[in-house]
C-alpha cells in the first residue's frame, strides 16, 4: 500500500526501488537495466485516491505485481508515454487485472519496435487535462522519439513526466520512419515556453531546472548535426558507414549501431531542409 514516507524528489532511481518523488507520486524502477533503459523503465503512480500509472513498463509479472502492491490493487487509469516494448507492455496486465482504462495516442505501424498488445481503451488529445482527486495532468504530444510521445505535465508541482522525450544520463535515440529528428527538436521548443520546474523521466533520476535541460539537449542535439554537416562536406558522398565513426567518434564503437538510428535521423533532417541529397546509400551535401 502507498505509505506516508517523507518525498525525495532528488533519490536515485535503483533497479527494483520504489520511492516517493513528490506529493502524491511514487516512482516504481522495472528490472530491466540495459545500456540503453539505465537503472530500468521508471513507472509513476500519481494520486493518493483516483490512482493513475504512467508507463506501467515491460510485462514482467514481478513489476507489475509491485504496482497493485504499492497501489493497494485500485488502479483507476493506466497513461502510456508511448508504445516502445519497456514502456506500454504492462498496460494489457493493468487492464485486466485491475480493470483499469489504458489511454495514449495509437501506435504506428512502421517499425518493429512497438508493443503488439497496446492497444488504449481512450485516445489522449493533445492539450488534454486529466483530473483525479487530488491532481491534474496535462498531455503534450512531442513527437520525435517516437510519433504518438506524450509528455505529462502535473500543473501543481511543475513536475513533467517526459517518458522518452528526455531522460538522466543519456540522449534518447531517435528511430526513423517513426522517430523524427525534426519534430524531436520542435517539440523539445514547446516544451520550454511551459512553466515546467522538474523533469520526471521514463530513466534515471528526476532531473532539476527543467529549462537548463532543454537547453542543453537541444545545444548537444544541434553540435551532432554540425559533426554530421562536417563529415558530408568532407566527401562527395559518404554512406552511413562512413558517417557514423567520423560523427560518432565519441560514443564507444559498442553503441555505434544504436547512434546509427539517430545518425539517420540527423541527415533526413537536413534532407527535409534541402540542405543534404539522397541518392540510394550515399548522402551527398547541398549547402
Amino acid at each position: 500500500m502507498l505509505t506516508d514516507n517523507a518525498a525525495d524528489l532528488l533519490a536515485p532511481a535503483e533497479t527494483g526501488g520504489t520511492r516517493r518523488i513528490a506529493r502524491g507520486v511514487w516512482r516504481i524502477v522495472a528490472s530491466n537495466p540495459s545500456p540503453l533503459t539505465g537503472p530500468g523503465t521508471n513507472t509513476y503512480v500519481v494520486g493518493e485516491q483516483r490512482r493513475l500509472v504512467i508507463d506501467p513498463g515491460p510485462a514482467d509479472p514481478v513489476h507489475i505485481a509491485r504496482i497493485l502492491e504499492i497501489t493497494g490493487g485500485t488502479v483507476d487509469r493506466v497513461v502510456c508515454t508511448h508504445s516502445h516494448t519497456d514502456h506500454s507492455p504492462g498496460a494489457a496486465l493493468l487492464r485486466e487485472r485491475a480493470g483499469a482504462a489504458v489511454l495514449g495516442m495509437p501506435a504506428p505501424d512502421v517499425d518493429d519496435y512497438q508493443d503488439e498488445t497496446y492497444v488504449p481503451d481512450r485516445r489522449l488529445a493533445d492539450g488534454e487535462r486529466i483530473e483525479g482527486t487530488d491532481f491534474v495532468l496535462t498531455a503534450l504530444h512531442t513527437p520525435g522519439h517516437a510519433s504518438n510521445h506524450v509528455c505529462l505535465l502535473l500543473e501543481a508541482a511543475g513536475l513533467l513526466f517526459t517518458g522518452d522525450h528526455l531522460m538522466s544520463g543519456s540522449t534518447v535515440v531517435i528511430l526513423p520512419p517513426d522517430g523524427s529528428m525534426r519534430q524531436y527538436l520542435e517539440s523539445l521548443g514547446r516544451l520550454r515556453g511551459l512553466a515546467i520546474r522538474d523533469l520526471a523521466p521514463g530513466h534515471g533520476a528526476v532531473i532539476q531546472g527543467a529549462v537548463a535541460e532543454i537547453d542543453r539537449v537541444i545545444a548537444h542535439r544541434m553540435a551532432r548535426e554540425a559533426r554530421v554537416i562536417d563529415a558530408m562536406r568532407a566527401h562527395a558522398t559518404a554512406t552511413m558507414d562512413m558517417l557514423l565513426p567520423i560523427v560518432y567518434a565519441d560514443v564507444p564503437p559498442f553503441m555505434h549501431p544504436v547512434a546509427r538510428y539517430s545518425l539517420l535521423a540527423h541527415a533526413l533532417k537536413l534532407e527535409e531542409e534541402g540542405r543534404a541529397l539522397r541518392a540510394g546509400e550515399a548522402w551527398k551535401w547541398l549547402g
